[in-house]
This record gives structure tokens, C-alpha cells and sequence, in this order.
């Protein structure tokens, strides 16, 4: 059952990420992988907070757990893409906004799963 309810949550979190990368295009253009980053940010954050809960505050089934974190959130956020869309500004010479995108998402997801796990336990 765990298998099943990971990959129910991969299909959610993938079609929430496509959602959202490809409004992210036409609101903010394809200079800058920023749905790419709007995503990874937003799992971070989420996983920071619902690892704590899900562990330390409610009880949950291990199946419902994996689901979400592993299933949901593994799905929505992305590393690989991550990863080709800085290998793609680097052969486009755009070193400085490569070099951005890997200083920016490392920094603001760390800190984004930080504070989700601090507001998981404030509350």
C-alpha cells in the first residue's frame, strides 16, 4: 500500500509542479528558470513543516506519511530539472544567472525548509 499511495501523491505533486511551472512562464518569461525555483522552494518549506508534523504532532499512518512526503513532495519538487536548466544557461554563456540560480536555490530552499520546521514547531 505504500507503493500505491507514493505514486498517487508523485502523480499530484508532478501535475501541481507542471501547474505551476507553466504559469510561471507566461508570467514571468523563460530568462530565469523561476518555476523551477517557485517550486523547489515551496516543497522545501513544506517538507520542512510537514515532516515535523507528521512525525512529532498528529498521528498518521507510515502510508499516508510516504505519501505525502515522499510521494506529493517528492514529485512537485524537481533536482534534475534544476540541474539541466543551469546546465542549459551555462552553454547559452549566461554564467551569471547559472551561477544565481545555483546560489539562490540551494540558499532559499535550506533556508525554506529551516523555517517550515521552525513554524512546525512554534505551533
Amino acid at each position: 500500500m505504500i507503493l500505491v499511495g507514493v505514486a498517487i501523491g508523485g502523480a499530484i505533486g508532478s501535475v501541481l509542479r507542471y501547474l505551476i511551472q507553466t504559469h510561471s512562464l507566461q508570467w514571468f518569461g523563460t530568462s530565469f528558470p523561476y518555476g523551477t525555483l517557485l517550486v523547489n522552494v515551496a516543497g522545501s518549506l513544506l517538507i520542512g513543516f510537514l515532516s515535523f508534523i507528521l512525525l512529532e504532532r498528529i498521528t498518521v499512518s507510515e502510508e499516508v506519511r510516504f505519501a505525502i512526503l515522499v510521494g506529493v513532495l517528492g514529485g512537485f519538487t524537481t533536482f534534475s530539472t534544476f540541474s539541466f536548466e543551469t546546465l542549459n544557461l551555462i552553454q547559452q554563456g549566461n554564467f551569471i544567472s547559472a551561477m544565481g540560480n545555483v546560489l539562490v536555490s540551494v540558499s532559499l530552499c535550506l533556508f525554506a525548509c529551516f523555517l517550515g520546521l521552525s513554524l512546525a514547531r512554534a505551533i
